[in-house]
């Protein structure tokens, strides 16, 4: 089992106010099989033992699912691996003697609340603007499987679908926009007959509240699919496009 020892060059950051600096911490006996965020644990037990403050991260599920464990390592949304989020991430992916610099996501939208945690809640009003269905459920709901649906739109709708929120189309982006999120979140109601009611008011209402949080508009360099941990295509800012268009005229 191969052994690594690493230098660790962290943003720290007390809250909103402070300016925060990138702090230097070293790192032994770090194990090639350790998942990024295993790598952190070590630090901060180490941290914890000597009375210092542990670096704050976010994380729930460690199983590429929740998206709350972003981090910009070594100026990549995710660090230097594909398809995978921070927590699938293993070090491996680093030699022994490296430094790895771990940064929060930049962008104005998503404010530091301390070190490498930022407020993502933007994503959530956005998806609270009109990223669901309403149904009247008192009794006279139609059964889905009994609508038709093209098998291609079923999967479309379920690729977008798969967007976990993240946010590493936004770090990623120069303009820091948030359409690939906005395009998924529109996309996989809009490719469904049973998003196709409120489609109009959709699309215009999260459209209105992305800009309103203060994300920036596509840059069209493709930065945010490649960072995706999972793939989701630049297809669904052009459906979210033509939606847009539909909807305003």
């Amino acid at each position: 089992m191969d052994i690594m020892n690493l230098t660790l060059k962290i943003w720290r950051q007390k809250g909103p106010q402070d300016k925060g600096r990138m702090v230097d911490y070293k790192v032994t006996d770090i194990s090639e099989h350790m998942s990024f965020l295993e790598m952190m644990d070590v630090l901060n037990e180490g941290l914890v033992a000597k009375n210092e403050e542990p670096v704050a991260f976010d994380h729930d599920c460690r199983e590429g699912i929740c998206g709350a464990c972003s981090l910009h390592i070594n100026g990549e949304p995710h660090g230097p691996d594909r398809g995978i989020t921070t927590c699938q991430l293993h070090m491996r992916m680093f030699n022994d003697g490296d430094t790895i610099h771990i940064e929060p996501w930049r962008a104005k939208a998503f404010p530091v609340i301390k070190d490498l945690v930022v407020d993502r809640t933007a994503f959530e009003r956005i998806q609270q603007a009109g990223a669901y269905i309403s149904v009247n459920t008192s009794g006279n709901t139609q059964d889905a499987n009994s609508i038709p649906i093209p098998k291609k739109d079923a999967d479309l709708s379920m690729d977008a679908a798969a967007c976990i929120g993240c946010g590493a189309c936004v770090a990623s982006c120069k303009n820091s926009s948030a359409m690939l999120f906005v395009g998924a979140k529109v996309s996989q109601f809009a490719l469904l007959p049973q998003g196709r009611v409120e489609a109009k008011e959709r699309v215009m209402n999260m459209v209105k509240q992305m800009d309103e949080e203060g994300f920036g508009n596509c840059t069209n360099t493709g930065a945010c699919e490649v960072e995706c941990p999972k793939g989701i295509s630049l297809e669904n800012i052009a459906r979210m496009n033509r939606e847009y268009l539909k909807a305003s005229i």
